[in-house]
């Protein structure tokens, strides 16, 4: 009889009936995240975990939860009905699918970004990212909180976890280092569409970027100003993320700066978002 082998972390996990953090990060890592913006780490919650939470995000996408309300939509298109989305994208996955929030990954992402970003860090929401199979579209270079209100200023985090291996063939992410130091940079919609929700930064020297290949169930940490992308799905499986955000309390800034590029936006999902009330996205 063969026995399947099990992570450290699944061992932990499997002793406890409750969904206490059960890891941490070293100084090193804390201080390399700082440098640089970004951390990855090869596991954040057991196998077991995993593979439920991607028969939930499964049905969720073929069941377009949220579309209706704007929360579901193409993040690289113009998000035409009828018409197969290059980059799904369901914003607040766990207010449709709430099994999903009750997870060690949530819970160990929170201990983790606790370390990060300071005690009052606090869950702000989650989004699921979808790249088909053959012809998942990139996301291009960005920061995240050129998504975001111009008036604040951010201490928040990102943490990406891949539900299959995530590899340069259907999409892990890349990072370049330090640039979580930039202010925003300029951005615009993707292909300069303002029809379409996706943001990409007018330019970008990508030649020192990092990619960061991930088992399941591994994670990725980033600050809001960092720069990432994913390369497109080549692979003949889906590429499944899911994202979580944490910050702590915004701050009003003392100068202004002027997002313009969400202002001229015309997009499907925002009409559809007007009529429905939707979630926001994050912060």
């Amino acid at each position: 009889m063969r026995f399947k082998r099990i992570s450290p972390i699944e061992e932990i996990a499997l002793k406890s009936a409750e969904l206490e953090p059960i890891m941490t990060i070293t100084e090193s890592q804390i201080a390399f995240f700082h440098e640089n913006g970004y951390l990855a780490i090869p596991e954040i919650t057991t196998q077991n975990e995993i593979e439920k939470m991607r028969v939930i995000y499964d049905r969720a996408f073929s069941a377009k939860v949220g579309r209706a309300e704007g929360n579901q939509f193409d993040l690289a298109g113009t998000d035409e009905e009828g018409k197969e989305a290059s980059l799904p994208q369901i914003l607040g996955l766990s207010r449709y699918e709430p099994e999903i929030a009750e997870s060690l990954y949530r819970t160990n992402a929170l201990a983790i970004s606790m370390q990060l970003l300071g005690d009052d860090a606090r869950f702000t929401g989650d989004h699921a990212i979808l790249k088909p199979a053959l012809h998942g579209a990139p996301t291009p270079w960005h920061q995240d909180e050129a998504y975001w209100g111009e008036e604040w200023d951010y201490n928040a985090l990102s943490v990406w976890m891949p539900l299959q291996e995530a590899n340069l063939d259907n999409g892990c992410m890349q990072f370049i280092p330090g640039s979580h130091k930039m202010e925003v940079q300029p951005h615009h919609s993707i292909g300069h569409d303002p029809r379409v929700h996706g943001l990409e930064i007018d330019e970008v020297d990508s030649s020192n970027a990092v990619p960061c290949a991930l088992p399941p169930g591994g994670a990725t940490f980033h600050l809001s100003r960092t720069l990432h992308y994913t390369s497109p799905n080549l692979s003949p499986n889906p590429r499944r993320a899911y994202i979580l955000t944490f910050a702590t309390p915004p701050t009003r800034r003392t100068s202004e700066r002027d997002f313009y590029w969400n202002k001229i936006k015309r997009t499907a999902r925002e009409d559809r978002a007007k009529t429905a009330g939707a979630v926001k996205p994050t912060l």
